[in-house]
């Protein structure tokens, strides 16, 4: 932002820090393609695992195309599920990543709905242990909007 940008947000009366905040955001979702609600979701996720793991991946990225919100995490296995995958025991390790999941299932269908404020119909998750991703997908039920047109690509 500019001074001038930043004087004529003063003489409007509004707040400073909003108007920085405001351009952040935007900056964000032009550059990136992450805008707020994108990022509040990721950072609830991560959160979340960490909790209930004891370690939150390194990496997050939320996905959200009209009903459907994917959020994509790397490297969330912890140093002993990384033991174990070294060890020849990946299955273990995924079918204890399926029981968090389910764990966690309540947590993310709520914090996913209150973020968008729209009601979660399904919530699938998995993970894979070589190279280490996780993913949690929501799909939304429908709030009333028609469906985008179909694409015949």
């Amino acid at each position: 932002m500019s001074d001038d940008d930043l004087q004529q947000a003063e003489e409007q009366g509004g707040s400073l820090l909003a108007q920085i905040s405001n351009a952040f955001v935007t900056m964000q979702k032009d550059y990136w393609g992450i805008g707020p609600l994108e990022a509040k979701s990721y950072n609830m996720v991560v959160r979340l695992t960490s909790q209930y793991t004891g370690r939150g991946p390194t990496r997050a990225r939320t996905y959200i195309n009209e009903d459907l919100v994917t959020v994509v995490l790397q490297d969330s296995l912890t140093k002993g599920e990384r033991t174990l995958v070294g060890h020849d025991h990946r299955e273990l390790v995924l079918s204890a990543r399926r029981a968090f999941q389910q764990a966690m299932r309540a947590d993310f269908v709520a914090g996913i709905q209150e973020i968008l404020g729209r009601q979660v119909a399904v919530f699938m998750s998995a993970n894979h242990a070589e190279p280490d991703y996780a993913v949690e997908i929501f799909i939304l039920a429908p709030d009333g909007r028609p469906p985008a047109p179909a694409s015949n690509g």
